[in-house]
This record gives C-alpha cells, sequence and structure tokens, in this order.
C-alpha cells in the first residue's frame, strides 16, 4: 500500500553537504514515524531520525546540529538535510514508514530500496 524510494545519495568529501530526499505513495501517514536509517556493510542498521505524529523530529546525537529531518507535503517526500558530513556517515541510507517505539527499525514497515551516501576523507 505505502510504497517509498529515496533519491539524492551520493559521493561527497568531508564537511560537505547531501540532501536526500523519499517520495512517499499510497495511503496518507498521519500518525506514527518516518525515520530514516543508515547500514554500512558489515554493520547494523541504525537510526538517524524520525518524525514522530507528523511534527516532533528526533535524531541520533552524533548528528544532532548537521542533519534535519523534514516533511514536504506540497512534493509527498520525507526529507533529510546532511550538513558537515563525515566519513562515518558512509552508508546505505533508507527511509521508512511505522509505528510504535521510532528510533527502532523494528517498529517500521515498509522500508524504501535505499540510496548510497560515500564521504571522503
Amino acid at each position: 500500500q505505502v510504497h517509498l524510494v529515496e533519491s539524492g545519495g551520493g559521493s561527497v568529501q568531508a564537511e560537505g553537504s547531501l540532501r536526500l530526499s523519499c517520495a512517499v505513495s499510497g495511503s496518507p501517514v498521519t500518525r506514527g514515524c518516518m525515520g530514516w536509517f543508515r547500514q554500512a556493510p558489515g554493520k547494523e542498521r541504525e537510526w538517524v531520525a524520525n518524525i514522530f505524529s507528523g511534527s516532533n523530529a528526533h535524531y541520533r546525537d552524533s548528528v544532532k546540529g548537521r542533519f534535519t529531518i523534514s516533511q514536504d507535503n506540497a512534493k509527498n517526500t520525507l526529507d533529510l538535510q546532511m550538513n558537515k558530513l563525515k566519513p562515518d556517515a558512509t552508508a546505505m541510507y533508507y527511509c521508512a514508514a511505522g509505528s510504535g517505539w521510532c528510533p527502532d527499525k523494528r517498529s517500521y514497515n515498509p522500508w524504501g530500496q535505499g540510496t548510497q551516501v560515500t564521504v571522503s576523507s
């Protein structure tokens, strides 16, 4: 029913910026979790940021002040502005929709296909 497609990934140098977008189609989501996660090779998928109940934004400590999650109602997208990127941000980034405890990846279904972000030092 709900489909998500990420875009905007790429390769940047440290301290650079990228803006990821997640196109959302299907039934509108008016409550619950809309989130961004990332997964590096050999690592667990980890929570990056989410919006709860359409307005409350939360971030993992390591990206606070540098990343901004937002919803663009006109474009039906979930966006992630990433500034001052560090090499440890290199990962496949996924958007997802769900409900429950938003920082927990188990709260989400469905997921997008992912978009690769590579940050060089």
